[in-house]
């Protein structure tokens, strides 16, 4: 995912540049950008600013930080178009937990429902039909199956897929993953996912 990060801070900056590498969410895939971290007060431009020019043509979620506190503050933001706002200073955890919220907020209203082969996904109800008929998935199966979905016809690495099923960099989890790939294939047939050797996962938007 890319993440696009305005911020005159230079070791905030620096800061919240490492932990996206770290968490992922630093990957670029395509554009455009997955998210924005907009910082309230810059030098040229406010963050209230750039939303004025943004909002208009794009709809990718904001998430606004301020060493300014007050409701007013708070509310002025969200009223320019920010999604979410983050009072410094903040704990690197709970800002990675909203953009990743955010993100999943995003592409759940972008795409109500994704169908892929003769599988339907529901985003909001978190739930898959095959044929019509509904099929019981785990939560990670489940979390597995949409995120290649949304990503269909795209091969996604293994380091990114543990990273999104489990929330850990821990090589010995590959084994969990293989565990997850198989049940999914086993449930919703074993050319839903396919391999490529060496690169990762993908799921073809057309059955092969």
């Amino acid at each position: 995912m890319r993440v696009l990060v305005v911020e005159d801070e230079p070791d905030l900056l620096d800061s919240l540049l490492q932990a996206f590498r770290e968490e992922g969410l630093f990957k670029a895939v395509n554009n455009p950008y997955d998210a924005i971290v907009l910082g309230h007060m810059l030098p040229k431009l406010s963050g209230r600013d750039i939303l004025s020019v943004l909002r208009p043509s794009s709809k990718t979620p904001v998430l606004m930080l301020t060493a300014r506190d007050a409701i007013q503050d708070r509310v002025d933001a969200l009223d320019s178009g920010a999604d979410d706002y983050l009072v410094k200073p903040f704990d690197l955890a709970e800002l990675l937990a909203r953009l990743r919220a955010l993100i999943r907020r995003s592409a759940t209203l972008a795409h109500p429902s994704i169908t892929v082969q003769d599988v339907q996904i529901d985003l909001a109800a978190r739930t898959v039909t095959q044929a019509g008929q509904p099929v019981e998935l785990t939560a990670r199966e489940y979390s597995l199956v949409e995120y290649l979905a949304l990503h269909a016809g795209k091969v996604i690495s293994r380091p990114v897929l543990y990273e999104h099923l489990f929330d850990e960099n821990d090589t010995t989890l590959s084994n969990l993953l293989d565990v997850h790939v198989s049940n999914v294939r086993r449930k919703l047939g074993h050319k839903f996912i396919s391999t490529r050797r060496g690169h990762g996962y993908t799921i073809e938007p057309e059955a092969e």
